[in-house]
């Protein structure tokens, strides 16, 4: 049996980690509340492809897979599969990652955000993309409303909720600890996300 390898990622940072086909991860938010960016690309013969939430929702027609269900790439393969799903939340694919303009607007300059830790990510493994792909937030609630509102309302993730995934392929994966703490996102503040592989 091969050996777990445990990620702790701070609040408001964010962590790349490589995962093989076969092999499955947690992502688990130890404090409760806490929402986690995932983005995931498969990298073969120089060819690169990212988790697209457009093609998920396309392929899918959910808004979130579920159980048993998969995550889509942008050339419309199956990436990652939803093997648990551990969490009360609805989670998020339709909101892109915070980044610089979100707290700009806010009056807040210079603020972390999940963004810039996730091109960070891929700078450290020498990674680039032609775009700044959406990516999964897993414990956010943002579901629409009734009147077709969009609003990020406070995550109610208990202590300890969590996911297990599953790589359908080799792939590169980051995840970000949402930086978001002027608004109810991640409860009011920011704490850790931690990612168990294997």
């Amino acid at each position: 049996m091969s050996e777990q390898i445990k990620i702790d990622i701070p609040p408001q940072e964010g962590r790349g980690f490589w995962v093989a086909k076969g092999q499955t991860f947690s992502v688990i938010d130890p404090e409760g509340q806490q929402v986690a960016d995932l983005w995931a690309m498969s990298i073969s013969a120089g060819e690169i492809d990212w988790l697209s939430t457009s093609q998920t929702r396309d392929i899918t027609e959910r808004l979130f897979p579920a159980p048993g269900e998969s995550f889509y790439s942008e050339k419309a393969n199956p990436l990652l599969t939803l093997v648990q799903d551990n969490s009360p939340c609805p989670h998020d694919m339709l909101f892109p990652a915070c980044n610089p303009g979100l707290y700009e607007r806010a009056g807040l300059y210079d603020h972390p955000n999940c963004r810039d830790n996730m091109l960070r990510a891929l700078q450290a493994a020498d990674i680039s993309l032609p775009i700044v792909p959406d990516p999964v937030n897993f414990f956010q609630r943002s579901e629409p409303q009734a009147n077709g509102k969009l609003e990020v309302l406070a995550s109610n993730n208990p202590p300890g909720g969590n996911v297990l995934l599953l790589a359908e392929t080799d792939l590169y994966v980051v995840v970000t600890a949402c930086s978001v703490d002027f608004h109810p996102t991640n409860g009011g503040h920011c704490t850790g996300i931690q990612i168990i592989v294997g």
